[in-house]
């Protein structure tokens, strides 16, 4: 077992244990899309962001420059974490761990994504609700640690 892909898996886990909300309303999405926004200027290049709720697309963002391939990663993305109730990128360890495929789990390849960039909404005491998915940049890890750092922001979580 390679031990640094299942820290990185364990890291994960609790990472999604850690960024849970008590109550989340379509202005929480709201105010989280545009922060996420604001925060990818520093990345300097176009982003796309999606924040679901119960299957809805309640924030939708596409920045100048975005290709039109991001609205089909952000859905694999979405896909990902509507299934698995996990990030996406938590996701990649878990298969990478299992040592297996997205197809070898008879799931289409074309349908879901195993990389960063998907992260579950998660409320206290009630499971996942929604995704919250960013596509655009060059490495995917940078799709993750742009939620993160986001929700540690609007979370005010000290780490």
């Amino acid at each position: 077992m390679n031990h640094d892909k299942q820290n990185n898996f364990e890291a994960l886990a609790l990472q999604e244990n850690t960024f849970v909300f008590e109550k989340f309303s379509r202005k929480d999405a709201l105010n989280i899309g545009l922060q996420l926004n604001e925060n990818a200027i520093k990345y300097g290049e176009p982003i796309a962001i999606e924040i679901t709720v119960n299957g809805l697309v309640v924030f939708r963002y596409f920045s100048e420059g975005s290709v039109k391939d991001s609205e089909y990663w952000l859905l694999r993305k979405r896909n990902t974490v509507d299934l698995m109730e996990m990030s996406s990128l938590r996701f990649m360890y878990w298969l990478d761990l299992q040592g297996v495929t997205i197809a070898d789990r008879k799931l289409n390849p074309d349908d879901y994504a195993a990389g960063g960039g998907g992260f579950p909404i998660r409320l206290r005491d009630a499971g996942v609700i929604g995704s919250i998915c960013v596509s655009g940049l060059s490495n995917h890890f940078d799709d993750h640690q742009l939620i993160t750092d986001t929700l540690i922001e609007f979370l005010k979580i000290t780490v």
